[in-house]
């Protein structure tokens, strides 16, 4: 085994600072001899820190409000912990996260009864206006009807007077209705509730379209056949009607269309209207005895308006026809 080569020799300044720092360190004390109190060293007994009890007084005068940091709650020390000590501690943690809740959820809160105050707004005024609106304070105490030239406003009012005293909200419509069949030249109806207490009845009349020669006089009918009257004598204002077929015909439907695109200048000049078939309607106007050749009844409007300008330019009185069959040219004879 190789013994290690020596360390090399720190130079001579190094060694004499180290000389001079060993000498200046204090003397050691002189070796004490030892007496016959030294022999033996005192026993100290061995006791357990939970074996030692503070005094009461001592006790008490640590754990103090003075002691305990502010707003933690005092909790007393193990061995004087009672059962109401305990609860007084849950009950004030309790408490504090009670409040830490309510700040961090005071928002949400505020957001909630706002929309609750909203809702339970809403459903009050909805409440209200039903329990109104079904209320005898919106009874129906009068019967507007409006919409009639032919038919009387006051028949037709005091057939409808059996909702007087109804509610807005609960007219019976199926009863206007029964009431309205009555009158054969109501043709449709709207009903319109105007608070506080009136109801306003809309009729539509139906229009005439001719008088029909028939075994009991002259039966006045629409453009749907309807009957609207019958009259021993041909009535005043009415075009006499020559059908094919009579009501239930194809030529009475195209002679309906026809005089209900009239105009209300050249319909009151017609006196006769006669169609064999759909598609040869002619008219009669006034005591000239002028004809209009109509044909079908495709293009009523246009043909309307034709004729119109015709009669302008040549008057019944000047002209023996008018020929409106092609719209695109008119023919005056």
């Amino acid at each position: 085994m190789r013994r290690p080569s020596p360390l090399p020799q720190p130079p001579e300044s190094a060694r004499a600072a180290k000389e001079n720092r060993v000498d200046e360190r204090p003397a050691a004390p002189a070796p004490r001899h030892p007496g016959p109190a030294d022999e033996t060293a005192p026993v100290t007994p061995l006791v357990r820190p939970s074996d030692v009890r503070p005094p009461a007084s001592s006790a008490r005068a640590s754990v103090g409000p003075s002691s305990a940091p502010a707003g933690l709650p005092q909790t007393p020390d193990a061995g004087g912990a009672g059962l109401r000590d305990v609860w007084r501690a849950s009950r004030a943690r309790r408490r504090a996260l009670s409040a830490e809740v309510k700040r961090f959820t005071v928002r949400q809160r505020r957001r909630r009864r706002v929309w609750i105050g909203v809702a339970a707004a809403f459903a009050v005024m909805v409440l209200g206006t039903a329990g109104a609106a079904y209320s005898p304070l919106f009874a129906v105490e009068r019967v507007d009807v409006v919409g009639t030239s032919q038919l009387d406003p006051a028949a037709v009012a005091d057939a409808l007077s059996g909702q007087v005293g109804t509610p807005l909200a609960l007219v019976d419509d199926s009863a206007v209705k029964a009431a309205l069949v009555r009158f054969p030249l109501v043709e449709s109806y709207t009903l319109e509730a105007r608070p506080p207490h009136d109801l306003v009845v809309s009729i539509v009349e139906r229009t005439p379209v001719g008088a029909l020669p028939t075994p009991a006089g002259f039966t006045v009918v629409d453009a749907a056949g309807v009957v609207l009257s019958t009259t021993p004598d041909a009535p005043a204002g009415q075009p006499s009607l020559e059908i094919a077929g009579g009501v239930d015909s194809a030529a009475f439907r195209a002679v309906g269309r026809v005089m209900r695109s009239l105009p209300d200048a050249v319909r009151a000049q017609v006196t006769g209207v006669s169609a064999s078939t759909p598609d040869d309607v002619t008219l009669t106007l006034g005591a000239t005895g002028s004809r209009v050749v109509w044909g079908s009844a495709d293009r009523s409007a246009e043909k309307a308006i034709v004729l119109d300008r015709l009669m302008a330019k040549s008057p019944p009185d000047r002209a023996k026809e008018y020929d409106v069959t092609s719209p695109e040219a008119g023919v005056v004879r």
